[in-house]
Order: C-alpha cells, then sequence, then structure tokens
C-alpha cells in the first residue's frame, strides 16, 4: 500500500506531537520503589516484549496469581516460565539479545506499571523455588535488571474499556482449535484439538 503522508523524522513528529511535561519527563525511575512493589504484588498478568538480533518483534502474555513475579531486590525481577508450546519466542530472544519490556495489569485498575531493563534465563534453584506453584517449580526463571519503572496513564484503558464486564460479554471470536486448524491447514478435526487443548490446560498448567 502507498500513503502520501509517513513521518520520517523525530522533527515532524513533534511538530504534530508537540513535547511531554515536566511531569511526564520525570516520572520514570530506574528501581522498584513501594508504589512499583505494591503494583507489582497486586499483579497477576503481563506482557513481555522481546525481539531477535534482526529487530524482529515478540509480545507474550503471562499469568499467574497475583505477585507471581518476585521481586528480588530493588533492581531486579524473577519470571517464572512455565509449560506452554516449547516454541519459547521470548527466551530464544532473550538468548540473542537482553533488552526487555514489561507491562503489569491489575483487573478493575486502569493504570498500569511499564518496566524496560535486560534480561537473563536462569535456572538457579533458590530463584526457581521462589516461583513454584501447586508443588511444580518452573525449569526457567527470566530474570529482569530494572533500568526504567514507571506508571502509564489510564487512558487507554479507558478508551478500550478493557475491564467493563458488559463489554466482555459482547466479543464473539472463533475457538483457539478452529484457528489453529485453518491457519495450519492441520489434517485434525476441530473437535478433536478442542479436545487436546481443553486437556493440556487443565493437566499442564504447572
Amino acid at each position: 500500500m502507498n500513503f502520501e503522508h509517513t513521518i520520517t523524522s523525530e522533527e515532524q513528529l513533534r511538530a504534530t506531537l508537540g513535547y511531554p511535561s515536566e511531569i511526564v519527563t520525570r516520572k520514570t525511575i530506574n528501581y522498584i520503589d513501594e508504589h512499583c512493589r505494591s503494583f507489582i504484588e497486586k499483579s497477576p498478568f503481563i506482557t513481555i516484549a522481546t525481539s531477535d538480533l534482526e529487530g524482529n518483534m515478540d509480545v507474550s502474555p503471562k499469568g499467574d496469581p497475583a505477585g507471581f513475579v518476585k521481586i528480588l531486590d530493588e533492581k531486579t525481577l524473577a519470571i517464572p516460565d512455565r509449560p506452554g508450546n516449547a516454541k519459547a519466542d521470548t527466551l530464544s530472544n532473550i538468548i540473542k539479545n537482553p533488552n526487555i519490556g514489561l507491562i503489569f495489569l491489575i483487573p478493575g485498575v486502569r493504570e498500569t506499571l511499564r518496566i524496560n531493563g535486560e534480561a537473563k534465563i536462569v535456572q538457579d534453584k533458590w530463584v526457581l523455588e521462589q516461583l513454584t506453584v501447586d508443588g511444580k517449580t518452573p525449569s526457567f526463571a527470566i530474570i529482569v535488571s530494572v533500568k526504567e519503572a514507571f506508571m502509564h496513564c489510564a487512558k487507554c484503558i479507558i478508551r478500550s474499556k478493557l475491564w467493563q464486564v458488559d463489554v466482555a460479554k459482547q466479543a464473539s471470536v472463533p475457538s483457539l482449535a478452529k484457528v489453529l486448524v485453518e491457519h495450519g491447514k492441520l489434517e485434525i478435526s476441530v473437535d478433536e484439538l478442542d479436545g487436546m487443548i481443553k486437556n493440556d490446560e487443565q493437566t499442564n498448567l504447572y
């Protein structure tokens, strides 16, 4: 597709957008303070952004009981890697490129917490034991060294009506099984794959 008006410089961007206020420029800190700690301890869901050396991006959702991301100290977080599909895009990217971005969400809370830093993958027993749930210890932990931490305003949540139950009930999407069969042109029925997915959800959470 061809576009006639493409922004290609910071000067063009700022000519329309303007510049952030002092409140915005001073909101970023480089450690976990009591406010960040409180938010992290209440959050059951995060998104993790990583990329490989070629700049190919990936954003992965992670969820667990609230407080599943452990604060090891004011500059260090530990995130469990639970059983998945073994594609391991996040882990593979971290090996190639340690830069990482996190967004923490709390159901019903309109603001979010954003953290940027560098990551590594570890298997230290003392870390993994802190991430145990239902007697199951993860094989890996993602360790994040915090470089930036800041609260994000509520406007995107307000606009999306993300936490409004009446809006959520209206959403209708095809099942994961149907999408996988059609995307992958799989020689398996939707019902059969749906059964496999539901079994995995019941038996392989941790």
